[in-house]
């Protein structure tokens, strides 16, 4: 049995830590300027979709000190209370991004329900959908950027992250056409809340997404079955690998953790079995970027019981 944490993946989690953060930290500065840009151009521009969608921005802020926070403490080292690291923080905090994004879709769908009931009165200016128009080119952006990072670096909170983002652009965009269809026509003063529903109904369906991947990672789920076949591919084109056999790989903060059995010839010595499943752990860790954790076990070939000398 050998067990292995490569000191590359080590080095990737820190890396991916500080690119995680710097992404974060720039979406904390630009919801700040667009909650108030919003706020105050859906006030003066007398949009109720704007508003809400500031709030939408406001609580982008809470889930952006939430990645903060998940990234820093699930990315820490293992250590002598825990000896599988830290992961599982990160996974609860994607959770926590996703119930941030439920409430607050929620609350934007109850806003947008009472004034279809008992719509405002006044007609919507043209400050907002210029402000709708300018938060989703920059939200959609971040959206973009914040994903490319989550992928880059494999973290399931960052790219939880950059949905909420993106959820933003939606959100924007449908007060943009809710609210330049009653800056052009008062008549159609309605459509403005009625597009603020039908964000909140699309951010609820992907948030519910986020949080049934962060509690089946919780609950040790196996990755995709195409993740499994590479796993056992891998350790069967190594020279000397028989069989492979009880595989099992459950992911933690986005990383995978795994363990496996190979069969190789009964009559092999013992460090030539470990020099076998040294290079299924080489070729594993080389092939699957997102494996941080690797135990094979060495089992002989069946046979007869080996000879022992008679006394």
């Amino acid at each position: 049995m050998h067990d292995q944490v490569p000191r590359s993946a080590v080095e990737a989690a820190e890396a991916g830590l500080a690119e995680g953060q710097r992404v974060t930290w720039a979406g904390v500065g630009l919801n700040l300027l667009l909650t108030a840009v919003k706020l105050a151009a859906g006030f003066w521009g007398r949009s109720q979709a704007l508003v809400a969608d500031a709030a939408h921005s406001l609580s982008d802020l809470v889930s952006d000190l939430v990645v903060l926070v998940g990234l820093r403490m699930g990315r820490r080292r293992a250590d002598a209370e825990h000896h599988f690291g830290h992961g599982r923080l990160e996974t609860m905090a994607t959770a926590a991004v996703g119930l941030v994004l439920v409430v607050g879709a929620a609350g934007l769908g109850y806003d947008a329900v009472y004034s279809i009931l008992d719509p405002a009165d006044g007609a919507v200016t043209w400050l907002a959908p210029a402000a709708a128009a300018l938060s989703v080119i920059v939200k959609e952006a971040l959206y973009r950027y914040t994903m490319r990072v989550g992928r880059r670096i494999n973290s399931s909170l960052v790219t939880a992250n950059a949905w909420h983002h993106r959820s933003d652009a939606l959100s924007s965009l449908a007060a943009l056409a809710g609210s330049g269809a009653a800056f052009l026509d008062p008549g159609l003063r309605v459509l403005d809340p009625v597009a603020a529903l039908v964000v909140s109904l699309l951010v609820i369906k992907v948030a519910v997404g986020i949080i049934a991947n962060a509690l089946r990672e919780l609950g040790d789920a196996a990755p995709p079955s195409a993740a499994l076949a590479e796993i056992e591919a891998c350790a069967r084109g190594v020279a000397g690998v028989l069989g492979v056999h009880d595989l099992r790989v459950r992911s933690t903060g986005g990383v995978y953790q795994a363990e496996l059995h190979v069969v190789v010839k009964r009559e092999l010595r013992v460090w030539q079995g470990h020099s076998i499943a040294k290079e299924v752990e080489r070729c594993i860790i080389k092939d699957i970027p997102e494996m941080g954790r690797i135990i094979v076990h060495v089992d002989p070939s069946p046979g007869p019981p080996p000879q022992t000398a008679s006394n």
